[in-house]
């Protein structure tokens, strides 16, 4: 495996484009249940926010040494206001479209002695007008960039998914997509996907061998015209397809004590390592590597290149 590519990294530029999120997080010590009904009470002590979905793409890019724009959309509201100041405080140069009608994706998990006893979620989808301006945004910026980050969480943002693969393509830049649903299609003329386990089974149907799974993830990279393809397999390690053929590497071994955000950090991995001209495989390897080291956090993390080496 060759070393991390810091210096080339540090010159490298990602536009990360998605579902934006806001991760927030109440700590707690559970010392009763409830006369109420049959639920522990937690007594919080702290509060946190962390950057979540597309924008925590942008954050373990940032923390990885490269340089990172994000564009999103957010709602005229504190959760979007707290997106916009955590971006600013990492480092991220934050693109993003407001909108009044719409409140921000929230995702707030109550968490005691380090466990998490219960998620509320707040999301809505966003309208036309602002899918538009994101498409614009997109256009007017692609060609500044290295690398494209599609980050798809199927919060909206990326309904029109088609289009800006298009632009990315148009100029010349490659496109890094996190896909959601069964509905492959969409990204026909990205550069690689990265489904996991779950997602590939959604797009492909069950496999039965490996053997198996290699024609169906090649016909799949065929039919969407892609230069690569990387099944992300959780404990079983990543498979990455192209035309090549199949190369496996088995995960790091680590206790696993959150997986939320893995797929974040593996993505952010990926782009910066193969935007630095690190072959797909060596490039995997790396996002491997992050993925086994972010598992170990709680919460939504980063990894860091230092961490790496």
């Amino acid at each position: 495996m060759t070393s991390f590519p810091s210096e080339a990294v540090a010159r490298i530029r990602v536009l990360v484009v998605g579902d934006l999120m806001l991760d927030r997080y109440w700590f707690g010590e559970v010392e009763r249940i409830s006369p109420e009904a049959p639920v522990p009470v937690v007594r919080v002590a702290k509060r946190e926010d962390r950057l979540g979905g597309a924008a925590n793409v942008a954050r373990n890019i940032v923390s990885l040494g490269a340089r990172a724009t994000l564009v999103g959309v957010v709602g005229d509201d504190e959760a979007g206001r707290r997106i916009a100041a955590l971006a600013q405080q990492e480092g991220i140069d934050a693109r993003l479209i407001v909108d009044p009608q719409l409140p921000t994706t929230l995702k707030m998990r109550v968490m005691g002695r380090q466990q998490q006893l219960l998620r509320v979620d707040f999301e809505e989808t966003p309208d036309g007008g602002c899918l538009d301006t994101l498409r614009g945004d997109v256009e007017a910026l692609v060609a500044q960039h290295d690398m494209v980050v599609l980050s798809d969480y199927a919060k909206g943002a990326l309904a029109r998914v088609e289009g800006l693969v298009q632009a990315a393509r148009t100029a010349g830049v490659p496109v890094l997509v996190d896909p959601k649903g069964h509905a492959y299609r969409r990204y026909v003329g990205a550069t690689i996907i990265t489904p996991n386990r779950a997602e590939m089974t959604d797009a492909v149907g069950r496999w039965n061998t490996e053997a198996e799974l290699e024609e169906r993830a090649q016909r799949l990279r065929g039919e969407l015209s892609l230069e690569a393809l990387l099944v992300t397999r959780s404990e079983q390690g990543m498979t990455l397809f192209t035309d090549e053929g199949r190369q496996h590497i088995d995960a790091q071994a680590h206790e696993v004590f959150d997986v939320s955000g893995a797929g974040d950090t593996v993505l952010a991995a990926l782009a910066v390592t193969r935007a630095a001209g690190l072959p797909w495989f060596e490039a995997v390897k790396w996002a491997n590597r992050a993925g086994g080291v972010v598992v170990g956090k709680l919460g939504t993390s980063v990894v860091t290149a230092g961490e790496l080496t």
